[in-house]
């Protein structure tokens, strides 16, 4: 079975172009050379199609105690071709966020044990929602008004929800993905699929695999590498219990 991992992450005002550069590895993150594709979408006029203009409008003019900026980390199936993973990943893009202004970028870095390629995408987002109405950047990211909308800010898509509607969105979402990631993997012939569910929730016994990050792994040597890698490929490389993570760059 292909790995599913999937992560949420949002952005204070202040931090979006530089997220947006760190993605895309542009100025100090140039030297960096895992981008394989990059892409953006739904972008305002005003931007002239540049993501980082609209990114310096959010850290701008986004309210203070406001997100500038949503993720979606998400892992994506190595059996698929690098050709055939980057129109996966715009697919999820349109499919995540909709009508949103996002920018998308694919990252195959070489993984630090048994040198498979850990192929991932990063989805960042606004969640303010385009309604047909032109405006400046600093009207775009103003406060909305419900009774005239011409006047105030795009509406956000975020806050006002309980708890458990924000768990139930959460693992909607996580489903969504799997889904999609599915049916590229069967389109193109393929028979490994991905499951967004726990491992208790799929009926397996094992572990969630221990999730070392990179200071752990540049201390072992090449024997416990070799090691860890044998294990995690019989899937038992578990550790205590605790949820798996993705080691993304």
């Amino acid at each position: 079975m292909a790995s599913f991992h999937h992560r949420i992450k949002s952005g204070r005002k202040g931090s979006a172009k530089e997220h947006a550069a760190y993605i895309e590895r542009l100025g100090r993150y140039s030297d960096r050379e895992d981008l394989v594709y990059a892409g953006n979408g739904n972008m305002p006029d005003w931007t002239e199609g540049n993501p980082a203009t609209f990114w310096k409008a959010a850290d701008t003019y986004e309210r203070a105690n406001g997100a500038a900026y949503r993720e979606h980390v998400i892992a994506l199936p190595n059996e698929l071709s690098l050709e055939q993973n980057c129109a996966l990943a715009m697919r999820l893009a349109r499919e995540l966020v909709g009508n949103k202004p996002f920018q998308l970028a694919v990252h195959a870095p070489e993984g630090s044990l048994g040198g498979i390629t850990n192929l991932h995408m990063h989805l960042m987002y606004s969640d303010r929602v385009p309604d047909g109405i032109g405006r400046p950047p600093e009207r775009m990211f103003a406060r909305y008004n419900s009774e005239r909308p011409e006047d105030g800010g795009c509406r956000k898509d975020s806050g006002g929800r309980s708890p458990m509607v924000l768990r139930d969105q959460v693992i909607s979402t996580r489903k969504k993905i799997a889904d999609i990631q599915n049916q590229a993997l069967e389109e193109h012939g393929l028979n490994a699929r991905v499951d967004h569910r726990s491992l208790r929730e799929q009926g397996l016994q094992r572990r969630p695999e221990r999730h070392l990050g990179p200071a752990r792994i540049k201390g072992m040597s090449d024997s416990e590498k070799a090691l860890f890698a044998t294990l995690r490929a019989t899937g038992s490389a578990g550790g205590p219990p605790r949820s798996a993570t993705l080691a993304t760059s």
